[in-house]
């Protein structure tokens, strides 16, 4: 079954219908500069209200070790999803798992074999969120010898697509389940788990 991973939640209201649907994890952006941005506290509040089944995921933009590690102890983040990191290896040993966020142009060689690649449409000022497709074909040839979640652009009416020609570990969706950012949309989320579901069978 293809994962499912809903970013950018900033709601209970928007906690409460993910865990309805039964994702496997859900985003938190801790970078100030994002319409999605959440403050550490606030991540934290919302973390305990999520079921354990659901994998919280903190999401950085050029994150230094020692905030990615007072997000595990305040906000018990379980993965770390960084972007604009240039070497990843200076992170060092982490107490969560790490997904890394690339583009298909990305040098994916650099990035730890133990971290999972999440694939994005390039955006230098955004880092994500976006509302852009990326080569589903080219993320394919990457998906088939590393552990790929696949973002950029997708929504409920493109997802089913996608995992049938990038084959993904998982999916990450913001802006394609939003009304606008931050603000998640029940009817697109319920519509967005039901096409991976189809896409699944």
């Amino acid at each position: 079954m293809t994962r499912i991973k809903f970013c950018g939640v900033t709601r209970p209201q928007d906690l409460a219908v993910a865990a309805e649907v039964g994702v496997d994890a859900v985003g938190f952006v801790l970078w100030a500069n994002s319409p999605r941005g959440v403050g550490l506290d606030r991540t934290a509040e919302l973390i305990a209200q999520l079921p354990k089944t659901i994998v919280p995921v903190g999401v950085f933009v050029e994150p230094t070790r020692e905030e990615i590690l007072k997000a595990v102890n305040v906000a018990r983040i379980r993965v770390a999803q960084v972007h604009g990191v240039a070497n990843v290896e200076e992170l060092g040993d982490l107490p969560c798992d790490l997904w890394v966020a690339t583009s298909i142009g990305g040098d994916i060689e650099r990035i730890p074999s133990h971290a999972t690649i999440l694939l994005d449409a390039h955006d230098p000022e955004r880092y994500g969120g976006t509302g852009r497709t990326i080569d589903w074909d080219a993320a394919r040839e990457i998906a088939a010898r590393r552990r790929v979640m696949l973002a950029g652009g997708l929504t409920p009416d493109n997802v089913a697509e996608a995992i049938r020609r990038a084959r993904p570990h998982g999916v990450d969706v913001s802006s394609g389940i939003e009304e606008h950012p931050g603000i998640k949309d029940a009817r697109l989320m319920r519509a967005f788990a039901s096409a991976v579901r189809f896409a699944a069978e």
